[in-house]
């Protein structure tokens, strides 16, 4: 009798019970990860011909490291039950593969929605495990990030957000803008209990960036440090070392001493405030509404915003071909106890002609117009909505002149609104305060905007008295005017205390200086005391432009000696 060992098996039982387990326990698992390579993944037409032709185009597939994350990276999880789990889930796949139901690119594309629905919910419900298996806040180094991911990778630590609530669409094309803006913002809601340990780099970044001062202070730093010694390396054009003012406008202000800010405009093409407020039309709605200023995402990146709209690639439907996406232009800033004073320089542009305008120029008259835009700055009784982290950006809708859901001229000069707002030449600017209600997302159809929703003439003058309303100043090159004005109901450019511009073009480079009282009694200005901080945007047209063909600022504070915002002013 040979000896019995465990459960009555002898030993050579027990043995080839082992190598025929461990052999098939190999098969399997040889099997399961050939199902996980690039090559079985798009054995199928429908993912050879949809989803990987897209994902040959990111930076998933091809970089500078040579590190390629593959189907399964994303889409199979590693831990060995969850992958079993997945793995038998991809029978109903197979199911679907027979019948046929997304065997072309149409049926692919009317189902698109729907699987990348089931995407995020397994993502979400993972905490991104998949994308944390390589991305990993305790790994990351928050400070050679860019200034947006790195401010949106703070508020997610602090919210206890996911990967997929902002990285939608990243190797895919994107449909969450399919989404209505209801939908998207609960697919986007934190999921109680998913915050992790703030790893200690992220944390000193969050301590050290907890006040908005403090954050415009860094900001400030890389504006006028970096920019001003690029700009002297590349150019020798009077722009770079400011001299003494030669104009009467700037009194006796020495403006060699003063050290410029160098600011980056930017082309904005259609970019209205209802698409800044729709999360599918703008991923930085959510960070926008919860608080973040424009600048404090998209400073340094100007210059490539401005780059991808006016060549058409997004918002700009009639690009110009030619056009500069962006203008640095340096800005200085001093005050004395009666006037406040400002200078801006920056280098003239080749003509790009305007195709759709007979002559190519848009205002023939102005071969540049400089404007500002001012408001109070107090976060807790703001007068205007989003002023303090958007600027002049909360006068721009849908409706404006040359926007998507531009008026008929037929609309406007029928309108009962003919009465009272002047709509000869279009509709411009207006303010969210001067209208009953504004259209964000246009739901079923309708116009987005308001211009046609304003409100009576009694509410508009209140909130005019209230100080609910955009001091305007504006500087026109060719005709030499200097005009002070106000947005509210409209833009309006009369019935201001008064403004002096001068302006010149020297050596290919624009000097335009501005003298302007810090108080005044008029309606529409902005009376402004030296200890308050005060939002700021101008915006520059260029080559003849006019409407919304400008270069724009992004929201900024304008302060009296605080080196902390962004435009300071310095005591003379």
């Amino acid at each position: 009798m040979s000896r019995k060992v465990l459960w009555g098996t002898t030993l050579g039982a027990a043995l080839f019970f082992m190598i025929v387990g461990v052999i098939f326990w190999g098969g399997f698992n040889t099997a399961m990860e050939a199902t996980n390579t690039l090559e079985f993944c798009i054995s199928c037409h429908e993912m050879e011909e949809n989803v990987y032709q897209e994902y040959k185009k990111t930076i998933h597939y091809t970089n500078r490291s040579g590190v390629r994350a593959t189907c399964s990276d994303c889409h199979v999880p590693d831990p060995w039950v969850h992958k079993v789990v997945r793995k038998v889930q991809a029978s109903n796949e197979v199911l679907h593969k027979v019948l046929g139901t997304i065997d072309t690119p149409e049926k692919f594309d009317e189902k698109r929605l729907e699987l990348a629905r089931h995407v995020w919910d397994a993502m979400k419900a993972t905490d991104s495990r998949e994308c944390r298996n390589c991305h990993d806040f305790g790994s990351m180094n928050p400070e050679v990030q860019k200034k947006r991911s790195r401010k949106q990778h703070i508020n997610g630590i602090e919210a206890g957000n996911t990967c997929i609530d902002c990285h939608k669409g990243i190797a895919h094309k994107k449909v969450h803008d399919q989404l209505t803006d209801a939908e998207l913002t609960a697919l986007e809601q934190p999921v109680p209990g998913t915050n992790h340990p703030i790893p200690p780099q992220w944390q000193v970044l969050i301590d050290g960036g907890s006040s908005s001062k403090q954050s415009s202070a860094e900001t400030v730093e890389v504006i006028i440090e970096e920019p001003v010694e690029a700009v002297i390396e590349e150019t020798t054009v009077a722009v770079v070392t400011p001299a003494a003012s030669t104009t009467d406008s700037g009194g006796d202000i020495d403006w060699s001493a003063i050290e410029p800010a160098v600011i980056t405009l930017f082309y904005p093409g259609q970019a209205s405030m209802e698409w800044a407020l729709k999360g599918s039309d703008h991923g930085g709605k959510r960070a926008f509404v919860s608080g973040d200023r424009c600048f404090e995402c998209h400073e340094e990146e100007e210059e490539d915003i401005g780059e991808i709209i006016v060549i058409g690639e997004k918002v700009e439907p009639t690009p110009i071909p030619g056009k500069r996406g962006s203008i640095p232009v340096q800005v200085q800033a001093a005050h004395d106890a009666v006037n406040l004073y400002l200078r801006f320089q920056w280098e003239d542009g080749e003509h790009a002609p305007v195709p759709f305008v007979d002559g190519g120029k848009m205002d023939p008259d102005n071969p540049i117009k400089l404007a500002i835009m001012l408001s109070t700055d107090d976060e807790d009784d703001p007068k205007v909505e989003y002023t303090e982290r958007a600027g002049c950006w909360q006068s721009c809708h849908h409706d404006n002149n040359y926007m998507p859901h531009q008026p008929d001229e037929s609309v406007l000069t029928s309108s009962p609104l003919a009465q009272r707002l002047d709509l000869g030449k279009g509709f411009t600017k207006y303010l969210k305060e001067s209208r009953i209600e504004i259209e964000i997302e246009g739901k079923d159809g309708k116009m987005r905007g308001g211009w046609d929703k304003l409100k009576d003439e009694a509410d508009i003058q209140a909130a005019l008295e209230n100080g609910s309303f955009m001091d305007l100043l504006r500087y026109k090159a060719g005709t030499g005017e200097s005009e002070d004005g106000y947005i509210l109901a409209e833009r309006v450019m009369t019935g201001g205390q008064g403004v002096d511009f001068t302006g010149s073009l020297d050596n290919g480079v624009w000097t335009v200086e501005m003298i302007r009282k810090l108080t005044s009694d008029q309606p529409g200005d902005i009376s402004m005391s030296t200890d308050e901080w005060y939002n700021f945007g101008f915006a520059i047209h260029d080559d003849y432009s006019s409407s919304r063909f400008h270069h724009v600022s992004l929201g900024l504070k304008l302060g009296f000696d605080d080196e902390d915002a962004e435009i300071n002013a310095i005591a003379k």
